[in-house]
């Protein structure tokens, strides 16, 4: 699990006259951070929407807990997710040498064990067997990686901190969800630590989750294939891209946009920004030892996510924040 040793930075009283609007770009924020902010110096923000001086020295320490909070449960999740991509590979090729083994079975030279009685039947049968568990186990271990990713997209969305309760009451309490209209729970676009407004991290936070959800998709096409080879002919247990793996899938996968409500069907995997269209129709043939090589190094390869730009975004929001996130 991530662990994050927050230390108490002192109480920054500037405030930030911008309020997010368009992505444009804007100068660098911190001599350590190449990542903008999204403000538009045209616009003030409403008076309604501006934290009083007393409130807003009581909602600056709140809010700098919860996004050190945030990112802390960010990072532990990253971690599972590579772990859990891990293990499902390992069960994904596993599945795939069973496969593989079992379907050159009756083309084998035995050499001294072909006397023996019904070995290759045996064998097959053994075979078989582990391509079922390790069948399950990777349904396993992708349901694992989805339940990761809802958390992240989730945890992004709580970067705000709003003002519970009436400001004039004499207890002053702020929360993670909204409980007045007019609260937008960025402190009216102050600046939380040093250079960045709540906008800006959850900027960051989403160009980080947004990584994580295309690839989430390219590993569903992955596992849909993996989860359909077979020996048998024609194959009995092949899964169609609109059926559902594990009962909730679906629910799931609409927290991260991955399920079209149009359609009734997952979104089809796509690559950063280009758009990629559901084929016509699968091949009828199992695919062979190359092909199931190429599923195998997808897999590792993660090509969605960019881990060097990963690592720089927990490196610019730890400083920003003054702790290191690891």
């Amino acid at each position: 699990m991530a662990t994050v040793e927050p230390t108490e930075p002192p109480t920054v009283e500037t405030s930030c006259p911008e309020t997010p609007s368009s992505f444009s770009s804007s100068p660098p924020l911190s001599p350590k951070s190449a990542t903008t902010c999204p403000q538009n110096p045209t616009q003030s923000p409403s008076p309604s929407s501006v934290l009083a001086t007393p409130l807003a020295r009581l909602w600056r320490p709140t809010a700098q807990r919860n996004l050190r909070n945030q990112w802390s449960k960010l990072a532990s999740y990253r971690q599972q997710w590579a772990s859990s991509s891990s293990t499902a590979r390992s069960h994904a090729t596993a599945l795939v040498n069973a496969y593989l083994s079992q379907k050159y079975m009756p083309s084998m030279e035995l050499g001294t064990l072909r006397d023996i009685p019904n070995i290759k039947k045996k064998a097959s049968l053994k075979l078989f067997k582990q391509q079922v568990l390790h069948r399950g186990k990777l349904l396993s271990s992708y349901k694992h990686m989805v339940s990761v990713v809802t958390h992240m997209v989730n945890i992004s969305r709580s970067m705000k901190c709003f003002l519970k309760g009436a400001s004039s009451s004499p207890l002053v309490h702020f929360s993670g969800y909204s409980e007045d209209k007019n609260d937008p729970g960025d402190g009216g676009e102050i600046l939380v630590f040093t250079f960045w407004t709540i906008s800006c991290f959850e900027e960051v936070a989403e160009e980080l989750v947004q990584m994580f959800i295309l690839e989430l998709n390219l590993k569903r096409l992955l596992v849909v294939e993996l989860l359909s080879i077979s020996c048998k002919v024609p194959p009995l247990n092949s899964l169609p891209w609109s059926d559902e793996l594990y009962p909730g899938e679906f629910s799931d996968l609409s927290m991260c946009n991955l399920y079209s409500e149009e359609t009734c069907k997952p979104v089809y995997p796509r690559l950063n920004d280009q758009k990629s269209e559901m084929p016509a129709a699968r091949f009828n043939q199992q695919p062979d030892h190359d092909v199931l090589q190429v599923y195998l190094t997808t897999w590792l390869a993660e090509v969605n996510i960019d881990f060097e730009r990963v690592d720089e975004i927990f490196v610019e929001v730890g400083d920003e924040m003054h702790v290191t996130i690891s």
